[in-house]
């Protein structure tokens, strides 16, 4: 395990991608690719609001859903660090105040938590200034 710097994270070497759960890794597979990862040391979990909104008939925050369904099924919660990112939401870009607490309280409820460890924008939004963001 490695100690992520500033932070008292300690956090498997290889965080595990999840942008691909819930599109080309069906549930099944998904669930598969954590149970392998996390058995074998892996505690670290990356994802996004908008994962999968790419998808005919997804709306984005598949990813995240997978993710909290399986830390609930295995009951491994405080033993992962999940990071996610807020503002490339079709259906909520940006990173308004507003936008970051609700995106932040939705992905809360995906990932059947109330927490998560790592929290960032997924892009710049030139249309608010930095210091609003970062208030929030």
């Amino acid at each position: 395990m490695i100690t992520l710097p500033k932070t008292s994270l300690n956090v498997y070497p290889l965080c595990l991608g999840g942008n691909v759960f819930g599109f080309s890794a069906d549930i099944k597979n998904s669930e598969a690719v954590l149970d392998y990862y996390f058995d074998n040391g892996g505690n670290f979990v990356d994802t996004a609001d908008m994962y999968s909104q790419w998808a005919p008939g997804h709306v984005g925050g598949e990813s995240e859903t997978i993710i909290g369904n399986w830390m609930k099924r295995r009951a491994n919660r405080s033993k992962m660090i999940i990071a996610s990112k807020v503002a490339k939401l079709d259906s909520r870009p940006g990173l308004k105040p507003a936008n970051i607490i609700a995106a932040c309280d939705d992905s809360l409820r995906r990932l059947q938590t109330d927490y998560i460890d790592l929290y960032y924008a997924h892009q710049d939004d030139p249309d608010t200034p930095i210091e609003e963001t970062l208030k929030t």
